[in-house]
């Protein structure tokens, strides 16, 4: 079957036949319409135009990042004991794409986490199939799951050219879509992308193309967090393949606005600091959890352990966070920092999605637009989340042990 990648016609608003990769990710198809989704309970959003850097930050520092990804399929039961994966730098990533029966249980979510080349600087991502495609016959997995496994391997690959120019998180999403569209193995389908790269400045920079995103937590308070970009009737920005007989059928009946591109991504770039917190995940958390309930949990946990501590200045952060974030497990396969808060702020998605009373900013919006759904509770999905926790090498001892 010919694919390919995509193109833009005008949609009609009478056309019967719609596209399967442009369908919403509501669960009621009555609900499509165009929903910046509140992230937020009483604070003031951040806006996604790119941060100044902070020129207080030492170009001496080293940083070093801690990385832990939780997920769970929808109508999965979640297991805390499975349903993680621990980052380990030192591990070498595969060239070539996971076979199916090697992927992680997130159904059609899809996350990687790779060292960038031979620095300490890493790479991540989050991509949530489309699953309108599931309508046309295509499992929206293989996309998502064959676009993070490309990902990962270029950015383990990558070598800096003769000038040192660092991998962008744009760049590395377009590498990573080309090559799912020049997969032979993947006729059609699509995701949503949320793409970062941290490096060892102390520098995040972060690619963000549909409904998948990110918070940035800092000493008990939200820094910034990003917003989600939507098309019409809520159809999240996605990139795409569409066979061309798709094409051929939607130009005949009016036509659709078949999906977007790495360079339609926001960018933004953000100066980090020691003992900072980033959660990067789907919209089956950002659907179920405010950004006011993942701070909670993190500043439970942070504050619990003494990673964060009250003082006469307020809030600090602890010098060594080492002890917190390495296993004294080689494989670091026990609990860490990192992967407490992944399987946490998961496990509460988790909970939140199928909670029929307590109205989550899925509810919130679609009761403020659409109050005749009479929409309550949260949205069941797929959830993948994915925890970095910033660490300073300068005031970090080499010091293991376990949370």
């Amino acid at each position: 079957m010919a694919s390919v990648a995509c193109r833009r016609v005008p949609l009609s608003s009478n056309s019967p036949f719609i596209i399967a990769g442009l369908r919403s990710h509501l669960a009621t198809p009555r609900l499509r319409m165009s929903l910046q989704l509140s992230r937020t309970n009483q604070t003031d959003a951040s806006s996604t135009q790119p941060i100044t850097h902070d020129q207080g930050v030492q170009p001496t520092r080293k940083f070093v990042y801690h990385a832990a990804a939780s997920f769970s399929a929808k109508f999965k039961k979640f297991d805390p004991l499975t349903n993680v994966f621990h980052f380990n730098p030192y591990n070498r990533i595969q060239t070539e794409k996971r076979p199916k029966s090697k992927r992680p249980a997130s159904g059609q979510d899809a996350f990687f986490i790779s060292r960038i080349g031979d620095t300490n600087a890493v790479a991540l991502g989050v991509a949530d199939g489309v699953g309108g495609w599931e309508e046309s016959g295509v499992d929206p997995a293989d996309f998502a799951h064959s676009f993070c496994d490309y990902m990962a391997s270029a950015a383990y690959e990558y070598k800096p050219t003769g000038g040192g120019t660092p991998l962008a998180p744009r760049a590395l999403m377009q590498r990573g879509y080309d090559d799912v569209v020049k997969d032979r193995a993947i006729h059609a389908g699509g995701s949503t992308a949320t793409v970062a790269v941290a490096t060892e400045d102390g520098k995040l920079e972060v690619a963000n193309l549909g409904d998948s995103g990110f918070v940035h937590l800092r000493l008990n308070a939200v820094h910034t967090y990003s917003e989600p970009q939507t098309h019409a009737f809520n159809t999240p920005y996605q990139l795409s393949i569409v066979p061309a007989s798709m094409l051929a059928r939607a130009a005949a009946f009016g036509g659709a606005q078949l999906c977007d591109y790495p360079k339609d991504a926001d960018v933004t770039q953000h100066t980090l600091k020691h003992g900072d917190i980033l959660v990067f995940a789907s919209d089956g958390v950002w659907d179920n959890l405010f950004n006011q309930d993942i701070l909670g949990i993190v500043s439970r946990t942070m504050m619990g352990i003494g990673a964060w501590k009250t003082s006469d200045g307020g809030i600090r952060v602890a010098d060594n966070l080492r002890r917190f974030t390495q296993s004294e497990d080689s494989t670091q396969r026990l609990a860490t920092l990192q992967s407490a808060l992944a399987i946490e702020i998961a496990a509460r998605a988790k909970t939140a999605s199928t909670n029929q009373r307590l109205d989550g900013p899925f509810a919130k919006e679609v009761q403020k637009y659409y109050p005749q759904e009479n929409w309550h509770g949260g949205k069941i999905d797929d959830i993948c989340v994915v925890v970095l926790v910033v660490s300073d090498s300068n005031k970090t001892p080499e010091v293991q042990s376990k949370l």
